[in-house]
C-alpha cells in the first residue's frame, strides 16, 4: 500500500515507520507511517477498506506534517504525491536555514566571550 510514497519518503532520505490499527467500532482498516530525517515527527494516516473482490480500497489519507493540528486530507496517492513534493522540500530549505542562522549567532557569542579586550594584558 502507497509504495509510490515509500519510493518518495526512502528518495528523499526519509525514514519511517508504519503501524497497524484495526478499530473495533468501524470497518476500516488503518495504517499510520510515521516519517522524518531526524525524528519520526510527521504522520499519514491512511483509512482503507475491502472491497468484495479483496483488493483494497483507501478511503481517506490524512497528513499531518510537522505536528500540525489539523490534517490535510487527500483521495488518493497521486494528490499526496504532488503535495509532498512542492510542500516537503521547501519546509527542509526553511528548516535547514534557521539552523544554520542559529549556529552562526551561537558561534558569533563564543567568539565574543572569548575575545580579550584591547586594554586587557593576557
Amino acid at each position: 500500500m502507497l509504495s509510490r510514497t515509500k519510493q518518495y519518503l526512502r528518495k528523499n532520505g526519509y525514514f519511517y515507520k508504519k503501524e497497524y490499527i484495526r478499530p473495533l467500532l468501524t470497518p476500516d482498516n488503518i495504517y499510520i507511517f510515521r516519517f522524518g530525517r531526524d525524528r519520526l515527527d510527521n504522520r499519514l494516516i491512511i483509512r482503507y477498506s475491502h472491497k468484495w473482490t479483496g483488493r483494497q480500497r483507501i478511503n481517506e489519507i490524512d497528513l499531518r506534517l510537522h505536528k500540525q493540528k489539523h490534517p490535510r486530507i487527500f483521495d488518493n496517492e497521486s494528490e499526496l504525491l504532488q503535495y509532498l513534493e512542492g510542500h516537503l522540500l521547501k519546509h527542509e530549505a526553511k528548516v535547514r536555514a534557521r539552523e544554520e542562522k542559529a549556529q552562526k549567532a551561537h558561534e558569533n557569542n563564543d567568539d565574543k566571550e572569548h575575545q580579550v579586550p584591547d586594554g586587557a594584558s593576557k
